[in-house]
C-alpha cells in the first residue's frame, strides 16, 4: 500500500489496486464518535477522493471496539436554539452526501457496534459488510435520547429497507444483529473477521445492484397508503409512550408520512430533529446517558481480579444475582441448607441463559453455576454475596461462618434492602471489610447496584465493589449506610402513599394511572405487588420505626392473608398469566391531587436525602433514582424535577397537602439549600 496521508482522525491508504482505504481512527479515544470535528476533517477527505476518484473506497474502523458509537453526544449541551442545531445537523448531512455522491463504489466495512450517526453513514455507502461476531451491533438508537436520526438515516434506512423494518428499529431503537441484519437488507455481506478485506474488495470490483425493498414495502411508501400506514405506527406508539413525554417517535412516524420520497425529506428531518434537541425531553435522556457513563466511571475493573463468586441464599435475589454472574462470564458457586432450595434457581438460572445466550454458549453458562450446598466455594472465591432473608441474627451466624472461610482479600458482601452495616457487621474481626451489594430485582432487567458503606468501610473493599459491578455489567453508585439505603429511601414514601390513599377507598387503577400520567414506568400498587408485599412491609417496618411513618393497613392485612403480589398470583391486584387484572374504567375516578401525593413524597424524601448526604451531589442520586426505580427517564431525576419546576413552586403544592392529608407532606428542611441550585457549566 501506498503512504498513507497524515490526518488526525482519518486517514487514506490507496493500494495497487486503486482502491482508497479509509480509515476512522479517533485521537485518544477508546470508540470512534462522530464530533463536529470529525466531520469537518471527514468532509476534508471526501474532497480529496472525489478529486482524484480511486477505484472504489472502503471505510472501516482502526478500534477493536467497533465501527461508529455515534454522535458525540457531549456537544448535545451546548445547543441552545432549533437554530443552531439545525446548522449543526445540516452541516453533517452535507458531509454524507458528500460520501454518497463520490464517483465511485463505497463500501462499509462494519466491527462490532455501528449506531446511530455510524449506522447513517454506512447507510450513503453503497453496500455494506459486516464481521460475524457476537459483537456486530447495528441500530438506529437516537429516540432514546429523545431525538431521531438526523444524518440522513430515516430517508435511507426507510427507501433501502422499506417503511416496516426501518420503523421497527428507529421507533424502538432497538440494534439488530448479525444475520436479522442481512434477512432485513441492512447488510450486503456477512463474513468473518478474515474475509472482511476480501469481501469489500469483490464488493467494490464486481459492483452488483443495491439491495432494494420487498415489493409491498415500496407500495407502502407510496402516497395513497402512507397516511394509513402512519396512522397504524401511531397507534403502536401510543400504545407505548405518550406524545408529550416522549415526541420523537411521533416526529418520525410524520416525517416519512409528509416527506417520504421527496429529497426534501433530508432538509425536513434537520429541522424536526432541531427541535426535538432543544426540547426538554431530549435534554433530560442526554442528561440521563451522561450521568450512565459517569456511573460506570466510578469503577475500575482493574482493582478486583475477578474469577469466582460465591452467592449464599437461593431465593429469588441470591440464585438470580448467582446466574446473572455466571451468564456474565463468572464461575459461581449457589449454598443455600438444601439441594430443595438451590434446585428453583439453577432452573431460572437456565431459562435467562436460554434467552440470553446461542448455542454451546448456553451449556458453557450452566457449567459456570454449581450448587454448593455445603459452602466450599466461599473459601476460593473473590467475592462472596450474602442474600438470605432479612433477619439480623440469621445473617451474623452466616458472617461468623463465612468470616472463617474467606481468603483474607475477599469482597464480603451484604444484599440486605434495609438493615444498616453497622448493625449486621459487629460480629466480623474486621467489621470494616463489610460492603453492601444491593440489586434489584429483576436483577436480569435492573441495571443498578448500590454500594453501601458506612464511614469506615475499608476504602480499597469499596473499590473492589465498584469494580465488582463493571465486572458484570451493572450501574454503581456508592451510598453511605443509612436506612433504606438511597433507592428504597426515595421510593418507600410512594409506595406507602399509594396504599394509604388505597385505604380511602381510592381505586388502585387511578392511583397506577396517576403514577403513568406522571411517566413512571408502572404505577405504585403494581409496583409493590411486582417487589413483593412481604419486602415491602419489612422495610415499611424500618421507616416506621426510624421516621414515624405510618405502615397503610391494606399492605398488613395483605401479608397476613399470604397475598405477597405477583409471586403468589394475588397481592393489590389478581394476576393471571403473570399480568394483572385491571378494571381501565375505575382509573378515571381519580382525585385532583392524586399525582401530587404520590410523587412528591418522593421528591421531598429525595430532598432528605441530598441533606443527609446519603450520596455525594445531586447528580449521583437522580442517576441511583432513575436507574434502580424506573424514575421517568425524561424528566432527568428527582432533583432535576425541582430545578425545572422551581422549589418555590413544588413548596406551596406540599404545603397544601400537608394541610389537607396531614404531617407526612411537610416540606424537608434542605427545601433551603444550594445544593438543589443548577450546577454552574
Amino acid at each position: 500500500m501506498s503512504t498513507p496521508s497524515s490526518q488526525a482522525n482519518w486517514r487514506i491508504e490507496r493500494d495497487a489496486g486503486g482502491i482508497a482505504w479509509l480509515c476512522f481512527d479517533k485521537v485518544g479515544a477508546s470508540a470512534n464518535v462522530l464530533s463536529g470535528q470529525v466531520m469537518a476533517e471527514l468532509g476534508e477527505r471526501l474532497r480529496e477522493l472525489a478529486a482524484q476518484p480511486p477505484a472504489g473506497v472502503v471505510i472501516y474502523s482502526a478500534k477493536n471496539s467497533g465501527f461508529i458509537a455515534g454522535a458525540d453526544i457531549k456537544e448535545f449541551t451546548g445547543l441552545k436554539t432549533p437554530e443552531d442545531a439545525f446548522q449543526m445537523i445540516r452541516r453533517g448531512q452535507l458531509v454524507v452526501e458528500q460520501l454518497e455522491q463520490l464517483p465511485c463504489p463505497t463500501v462499509a466495512l462494519i466491527n462490532g457496534f455501528c449506531l446511530g450517526g455510524g449506522l447513517e453513514l454506512s447507510l450513503a455507502c453503497r453496500y455494506r459488510v459486516g464481521i460475524d461476531d457476537d459483537r456486530l451491533s447495528l441500530g438506529l438508537p437516537e429516540v432514546k435520547l429523545g431525538i431521531h436520526p438526523g444524518f440522513g438515516g430515516t430517508v435511507r434506512s426507510t427507501r433501502l429497507l422499506g417503511v416496516i423494518p426501518a420503523m421497527s428499529f428507529m421507533l424502538n431503537g432497538r440494534n439488530v444483529h448479525g444475520r436479522e441484519a442481512m434477512n432485513i437488507g441492512l447488510l450486503d455481506r456477512l463474513v468473518k473477521a478474515g474475509d472482511a478485506r476480501q469481501a469489500a474488495r469483490d464488493l467494490l470490483l464486481r459492483t452488483p445492484p443495491r439491495r432494494h425493498p420487498r415489493l409491498l414495502q415500496t407500495l407502502l411508501a407510496l402516497a395513497p397508503l402512507r397516511s394509513l400506514v402512519a396512522s397504524q405506527l401511531t397507534k403502536q406508539v401510543a400504545a407505548k409512550v405518550r406524545r408529550d413525554h416522549y415526541p420523537a417517535p411521533y416526529a418520525i412516524i410524520e416525517l416519512w408520512k409528509r416527506y417520504a420520497g421527496s429529497n426534501e425529506m433530508y432538509v425536513q428531518e434537520a429541522h424536526s430533529i432541531a427541535r426535538l434537541m432543544v426540547h426538554d425531553t431530549a435534554r433530560n435522556l442526554v442528561r440521563v446517558f451522561l450521568l450512565q457513563d459517569r456511573l460506570k466511571s466510578l469503577g475500575k475493573k482493574s482493582d478486583l481480579a475477578l474469577k469466582h463468586v460465591h452467592v449464599v441464599g437461593a431465593g429469588t435475589m441470591g440464585g438470580d444475582i448467582a446466574a446473572w454472574c455466571a451468564l456474565r462470564g463468572y464461575n459461581v458457586t449457589l449454598q443455600d441448607r438444601e439441594e430443595k432450595y438451590v434446585r428453583p434457581a439453577l432452573a431460572r438460572a437456565q431459562a435467562l441463559f436460554g434467552k440470553k445466550l446461542r448455542g454451546a454458549e448456553i451449556q458453557n453458562a450452566v457449567k459456570r453455576l454449581s450448587m454448593d450446598v455445603a459452602g466450599a466455594g466461599a473459601k476460593d472465591a473473590d467475592v462472596v454475596i450474602e442474600a438470605i432473608f432479612e433477619d439480623v441474627a440469621a445473617k451474623q451466624a452466616l458472617y461468623k461462618t463465612l468470616d472463617a472461610k474467606m481468603k483474607a482479600d475477599a469482597v464480603l458482601a451484604t444484599n440486605t434492602s434495609s438493615i444498616r452495616l453497622e448493625t449486621l457487621r459487629t460480629v466480623l474481626s474486621e467489621p470494616q471489610r463489610l460492603v453492601g451489594l444491593h440489586f434489584f430485582n429483576p436483577v436480569a432487567k435492573m441495571p443498578l447496584v448500590e454500594i453501601i458503606h458506612a464511614g469506615d468501610t475499608d476504602a480499597g473493599v469499596v473499590a473492589k465493589a465498584l469494580a465488582f459491578a463493571r465486572h458484570i455489567d451493572k450501574l454503581a453508585v456508592p451510598v453511605k449506610s443509612a436506612p433504606g439505603f438511597l433507592v428504597n429511601r426515595i421510593l418507600m414514601p410512594y409506595l406507602m402513599e399509594a396504599m394509604l390513599a388505597a385505604d380511602e377507598g381510592i381505586p388502585l387503577e387511578a392511583i397506577d394511572q396517576a403514577a403513568l400520567d406522571y411517566g413512571m414506568p408502572m404505577g405504585p400498587a403494581e409496583l409493590a405487588d411486582t417487589v413483593g408485599l412481604d419486602v415491602c412491609l419489612s422495610v415499611s417496618r424500618v421507616f416506621a420505626k426510624e421516621f414515624n411513618k405510618q405502615i397503610p393497613d391494606s399492605l398488613i392485612q395483605r401479608v397476613n392473608a399470604n397475598k405477597l403480589g405477583r409471586k403468589t398470583g394475588e397481592g393489590f391486584y389478581k394476576y393471571q398469566e403473570g399480568k394483572p387484572l385491571k378494571d381501565r374504567n375505575r382509573a378515571r375516578n381519580m382525585p385532583a391531587d392524586l399525582r401530587d401525593r404520590l410523587i412528591l413524597p418522593m421528591i421531598n424524601e429525595a430532598v432528605a436525602v441530598l441533606r443527609e448526604g446519603i450520596v455525594a451531589d445531586p447528580e449521583l442520586l437522580d442517576a441511583g433514582v432513575i436507574f434502580g426505580t424506573g424514575f421517568a427517564p425524561f424528566r432527568g431525576g428527582p432533583i432535576n424535577y425541582i430545578r425545572a419546576t422551581g422549589v418555590d413552586n413544588l413548596k406551596s403544592r406540599l404545603a397544601k397537602l400537608a394541610a389537607q392529608h396531614g404531617a407526612r407532606f411537610q416540606a424537608d428542611a434542605g427545601w433551603t439549600a444550594a445544593t438543589l441550585k443548577e450546577p454552574k457549566a
